[in-house]
This record gives C-alpha cells, sequence and structure tokens, in this order.
C-alpha cells in the first residue's frame, strides 16, 4: 500500500479511484466551478451563468490532489495515517480563521486573497466550518474550489491560487507541511521561480498525455 500513496504524486492520481477506505462522497465536501468576473464579495459563491462545475478529475489534472477524510476523529484516522507516512507530512498544527479568533483578521484576510504562490506544497484539511481556494487553470481562468468539513486538499507548489472564507465566516483547517513550515507567499507575478516553471513543465506534460489519450 506504501507504494501506491506514493505514486499520489502529480498526475500519477486516478481521481476515479477510492484507495481509501471510506474515502466515498468525496464530492460532498469538496466542489469546484469556474468563477465570474464579479467584483462583489470575494465570499459569494461567483458562479458563471450558466453554471459550470467542474469534477475533481479535472483538479486532479491541474496537479490539485483531494480526499475525504473523518474529521470527528482526526486525531485516531488511519487514513490521515497514511496520508501523512506517505507524503512526509511531518508538522501538524490547527488554525481557526474567523473575526474572533485569528489576530489581524482584516489584514490576514485581505493577504489571504491576493493572489500568490509557495515553493512547497499547500495542505489544508477542513475540521470545522467551510471556505474558498480558487486556483488557475491552464488557460489562467479562475476555478474556485469550495472545502467542506471532511475535505482535504493539496495544492502544488508553483501553482498560483488564493484563499477567502465563504458568508459563514468560518473554517477550521488543519495545516500540514514536509518539515519546518514555510509559509511565505510570492505574489503574482513570480514566474521565474524554479517552482513555477516546474509547475508549468508538468502541467504541459499532463496536458499532452491527456491529448494523445484522447486522440488514441
Amino acid at each position: 500500500m506504501e507504494n501506491e500513496f506514493q505514486g499520489w504524486g502529480w498526475f500519477e492520481f486516478s481521481g476515479s479511484r477510492e484507495i481509501l477506505e471510506g474515502e466515498d462522497g468525496k464530492t460532498e465536501v469538496i466542489e469546484a466551478w469556474y468563477m465570474d468576473d464579479s467584483e462583489e464579495d470575494q465570499r459569494l459563491p461567483h458562479h458563471r451563468e450558466p453554471k459550470e462545475f467542474i469534477h475533481v478529475d479535472k483538479l486532479t489534472e491541474l496537479g490539485v490532489i483531494s480526499w475525504r477524510l473523518n474529521p470527528d476523529n482526526w486525531e485516531n484516522c488511519e487514513n490521515l495515517k497514511r496520508i501523512r507516512e506517505a507524503r512526509g507530512y511531518s508538522y501538524v498544527d490547527i488554525c481557526d480563521v474567523c473575526p474572533e479568533k485569528l489576530p489581524n483578521y482584516e489584514t490576514k484576510i485581505k493577504s489571504f486573497f491576493e493572489e500568490h504562490l509557495h515553493t512547497d506544497e499547500e495542505i489544508r484539511y477542513c475540521l470545522e466550518g467551510s471556505g474558498y481556494f480558487d486556483v488557475r487553470d491552464q488557460n489562467d481562468q479562475w476555478i474556485r474550489i469550495a472545502l467542506k468539513k471532511g475535505g482535504m486538499i493539496v495544492l502544488p507548489a508553483g501553482m498560483y491560487h488564493r484563499f477567502t472564507l465563504d458568508t459563514d465566516n468560518y473554517i477550521k483547517a488543519m495545516r500540514l507541511f514536509v518539515g519546518d513550515p514555510v509559509w511565505t507567499p510570492y505574489n503574482r507575478p513570480h514566474d521565474h521561480l524554479p517552482a513555477r516553471k516546474e509547475f508549468l513543465a508538468k502541467l504541459l506534460k499532463s496536458e499532452g498525455e491527456n491529448q494523445a489519450v484522447e486522440g488514441f
């Protein structure tokens, strides 16, 4: 089983294959759609008209890995332990993002919503509440990922993204990291960074492989 987990790297994971026991129902806690161009409240869903939903397999093609886990017993969750061991997530902490609990809330929420990338993966596991992670597709269009209680996602290093709460104004999230955590955001543009170049190379490779399969 360990080798299967190690294969859950970029573009090697089959989004239609349920490996984790009890992971059925992922789409109930992770949903995605293309965003409109409205500048209204960032906490609104921002659906296009008509709505354009995206399957989790599309997210996988972009490098976004996701799972559904049991947040009510996360301390003893075997699936979480297996993911951490396989992917080397040695660091864990838990943070509450809401006006009442996050120091300098307004400043931090504003910074979270600035389009940026990291040189390492961004891993978030929603234990309570909900929120939106926005990511760019291969055509630079915004995709909004709604993460609810029980959903866990990994955004790859080098992917431009941003985060906001929804109108419920609350999320309790587990943050995971390989080794000592580095939360440094690099606001767009930072296309010269090696992590960005590697991300684009993998994205291009994935597109080529998908086109080859479709044209078979």
